[in-house]
């Protein structure tokens, strides 16, 4: 049994982790994956040759580079069977607010509440494909997959396309006070994820524990809108939420780029 280190540069909450399982899942000579988020690091224990692994890590352009391989005796994993209990919960939490993001979004003409439900879209198809495809064949992992990221890529350009026709129109100012609330709900819910997530750690891997401190790509997300909202009431102008739904529609497609590299 060999061990590998990985730096995954980008690997900063557990959407991550959740690609990184996914596109690692058919690869026989994987027995263990170790994840540790807040250093950015992943250990692969394997048998045999690691060209594969690290092919397909590469694939997934997070970042990654391979820091050592080494023998290890170590054979016996814990498992964590609350994993795929908690895996349901937290895409429940971000579908709902999904739905609620999105509806709030309209009703108040906010693009930027709009893009973040995008983004709570993203994490649950993420979520939706590790538990889905459990047990399933690669055949199927790769076209649940494939769905998934072209759907997400088709929601994001229509959203992007409307912030381009409401930036060259006459859009009535969003609702300050509905975008402030709910971006709120949303950034606490995404903490709720994380603690739901870390739960199903092992002691030994206690210092998941520590990734709470750390800001993930969902967290700056929420405070973005969350500054686009005051800044909307401040300079009562439109501008700033069409600013924070025009980044976010954009790492929303990368995103799906990341998920479509699964069905390859």
């Amino acid at each position: 049994m060999e061990k590998s280190l990985f730096e995954i540069k980008q690997m900063d909450c557990p959407s991550e982790e959740n690609l990184i399982r996914i596109k690692l899942d058919g690869i026989t000579s994987v027995k263990n994956l170790e994840f540790d988020i807040p250093n950015r690091r992943l250990i692969v224990f394997h048998m045999g040759e690691i060209e594969q692994i690290e092919k397909s890590i590469y694939e997934l352009n997070l970042g990654s580079r391979k820091l050592s391989t080494e023998l290890t005796n170590q054979t016996d994993f814990l498992e964590d069977s609350n994993q795929k209990r908690l895996l349901w919960y937290v895409l429940a939490i971000n579908f709902v607010f999904f739905l609620i993001e999105m509806a709030t979004g309209i009703f108040s003409k906010s693009m930027g509440l709009v893009a973040d439900s995008l983004d709570m879209l993203a994490d649950s198809l993420v979520y939706g494909i590790s538990i889905f495809a459990v047990g399933g064949t690669i055949r199927k992992k790769k076209r649940i997959s494939k769905l998934a990221g072209y759907f997400q890529i088709v929601l994001a350009l229509i959203g992007f396309s409307e912030v381009l026709s409401r930036f060259f129109g006459m859009e009535e100012v969003p609702n300050f006070s509905t975008m402030l609330i709910v971006s709120i709900f949303a950034l606490l819910a995404n903490a709720l994820c994380l603690y739901l997530l870390q739960r199903s750690k092992s002691k030994e891997d206690a210092h998941m524990k520590a990734s709470m401190i750390f800001t993930s790509n969902d967290v700056i997300i929420n405070l973005g809108v969350i500054v686009a909202a005051l800044l909307v009431n401040w300079l009562n102008s439109s501008l700033p939420d069409l600013i924070i739904g025009g980044v976010v529609f954009v790492l929303v497609v990368q995103g799906a780029f990341r998920i479509l590299k699964l069905s390859k």
